[in-house]
């Protein structure tokens, strides 16, 4: 098998990773070196001066010794199989960059033979780019889990972000569709990682030229839809890796029926992209906009709703906390007003040191009024016209996609019906109070 078809097969087989984040590090070439990473550059990123930073994504061999029910990868699966050898893949990945298709690389791997021996063949094709090619560029290296630890450390040194995927967000669905994985073998790697970063950046601050270990720090991944688990619980699991290990970024990836299994959601299963969104949603109020988990979601309410966004949620059900003046309300509490994120929270609180803010003022500033409207108070006083009814609310927090979709005549598609299969649908009143959970 030659180099091209390898690569066809391998990088077919890596499209079940989750990639699609910035690198995280700003690094320049070394004198006599090539290639450097931004720090928006991996996978269809786009750069501080626009340009699109792309990179390869490839396994280094789709043959496991490990028979996970979810993977299209398991050693079980009738499919056809390949292997790089360092070599080939170092040459391959810098012919790339020399032909500017690519700016970086993301690594991963079957387990060939065992866990050890597949990360010393990733090793060694990122020591071949590294030292005898001399490239600077992105390199994101997925761990494998149950490697060496030493093994770890040698790889954190060669790859600028390293992530070991969780894959499933309980050790019982681990243990019925991936018996060859365990919790421990998974979270240990993570722990080693976040430990060794801690101590590199103090190593770094004594020693201005001491190597860096794994710069743009870890991610992980979790696959949503194949098991049972709810919102509820992968979001408390979200939460507590970010607080554990100092994960940059959870990855939440819709399960894609591949595999023919009683154990799984049939081959006509769609995947739940929606449910996907909003956990990615969810997670950029954890990481973002200082909530917690369990002002999300709880036990009573285990699953998002699928119509509105669940910061919109949040509020229709704690409007306790509104109406928010704001010219007066502090900066953590602004983020919790739907339409106001990040940026035009900062400017806000910029912008009313020098005098008060009306509406005209806070659209300037970037605040989605179509939505803010109904949850602030500028000097006092709510917008002009102001009508708070069903149908204004509606429209203000559902996205224009949605609107579409339920056409404010409410024709459904099964996959988002809260309501029961009817001739006539909700009213709008109805509707308003599922959104709000009063139904």
């Amino acid at each position: 098998m030659d180099v091209f078809e390898k690569l066809k097969i391998l990088t077919d087989a890596a499209k079940y990773d989750i990639a699609c984040t910035s690198s995280g590090v700003d690094k320049k070439a070394v004198p006599g070196g090539i290639g450097n990473a931004a720090a928006c550059g991996i996978c269809h990123s786009f750069a501080a001066d626009g340009r699109c930073i792309s990179l390869l994504k490839v396994l280094m061999t789709n043959a496991c010794a490990y028979d996970c029910q979810y993977c299209v990868n398991r050693h079980s699966n009738d499919t056809p199989r390949a292997a790089f050898t360092p070599r080939e893949l170092a040459e391959l990945t810098i012919q790339f960059y020399r032909r500017n298709y690519i700016e970086g690389l993301f690594l991963s791997s079957g387990v060939l033979k065992n866990p050890d021996y597949t990360c010393e063949q990733m090793i060694e094709a990122l020591t071949i780019l590294r030292e005898e090619y001399r490239f600077c560029g992105y390199i994101h290296a997925k761990a494998i889990p149950g490697a060496d630890k030493a093994l770890i450390e040698r790889l954190g040194m060669l790859a600028d972000r390293m992530s070991v995927n969780i894959e499933l967000p309980s050790q019982n669905s681990l243990a019925l569709l991936a018996p060859d994985k365990s919790r421990h073998s998974i979270l240990s790697p993570m722990g080693y990682i976040k430990n060794r970063i801690t101590e590199n950046s103090t190593e770094l601050v004594k020693y201005h030229h001491a190597p860096k270990f794994a710069p743009a720090g870890q991610s992980t991944q979790m696959i949503v839809g194949a098991t049972p688990e709810t919102d509820f619980q992968i979001l408390n699991l979200t939460e507590g890796l970010y607080k554990k290990y100092g994960l940059k970024r959870v990855f939440f990836s819709a399960y894609m029926p591949v595999a023919e299994s009683s154990l799984l959601p049939s081959r006509d299963t769609k995947p739940p992209l929606l449910r996907e969104h909003r956990l990615y949603q969810a997670d950029w109020l954890l990481r973002f906009y200082g909530f917690a988990a369990n002002e999300l979601l709880d036990d009573a309410h285990q699953s998002f709703n699928q119509f509105i966004d669940p910061k919109c949620n949040w509020a229709l059900n704690h409007m306790e906390y509104f109406p928010m003046e704001v010219n007066r309300a502090a900066y953590n509490n602004l983020l919790r007003v739907p339409g106001i994120g990040v940026k035009s929270a900062q400017r806000i609180i910029v912008a009313r040191r020098t005098g008060s803010l009306d509406f005209d003022a806070l659209k300037k500033l970037g605040v989605v009024l179509k939505r803010a409207r109904y949850f602030i108070t500028c000097r006092g006083k709510a917008s002009e016209g102001l009508k708070w009814n069903n149908d204004a609310v509606l429209r203000s927090l559902l996205s224009e996609k949605m609107l579409d979709t339920i056409g404010m005549s409410y024709s459904m598609p099964e996959q988002l019906s809260l309501f029961p299969k009817q001739e006539i649908l909700p009213s709008q009143e109805d509707f308003l109070k599922c959104l709000t959970g009063q139904i």
